[in-house]
């Protein structure tokens, strides 16, 4: 499979941004998929997941209440949604697939064998 995150820009803090992760050369509906971010000087941190059965979702603490993840598996596609932006957001922001996904382990990057180029978010103050 491969990943293509869009969306991200420039914005002032408390504003919105909707992130895209469109996938081809396979049905997005079989993948776990994660959205990780890095910012500057920072390591990799996971934002949140949404399971491919179930859709069940998972957020890091920093993001519960402001983000949210859905997918539309007809459109091979899964959004993230980022309300209340805040600068501490800004980043470059990656859209991964997993197809096996252990417990308790869907924010952590080892688990994605498959990356998308990242998407720059900033949020101005």
């Amino acid at each position: 499979v491969q990943l293509q995150a869009s969306g991200g820009g420039l914005v002032q803090a408390g504003g919105s941004l909707r992130l895209s992760c469109a996938a081809s050369g396979a049905y997005l509906d079989y993948y776990h998929i994660g959205w990780f971010r890095q910012a500057p000087g920072k390591e990799r941190e996971g934002v949140s997941c949404i399971r491919s059965s179930g859709g069940r979702t998972y957020y890091a603490d920093s993001v519960i209440g402001r983000f949210t993840i859905s997918r539309d598996n007809a459109k091979d596609t899964v959004y993230l949604q980022m309300n209340s932006l805040k600068p501490e957001d800004t980043a470059v922001y990656y859209c991964a697939a997993a197809t096996v996904l252990r417990a308790g382990r869907d924010l952590i990057e080892t688990e994605y064998g498959y990356w998308g180029q990242g998407t720059l978010v900033t949020v101005s103050s």
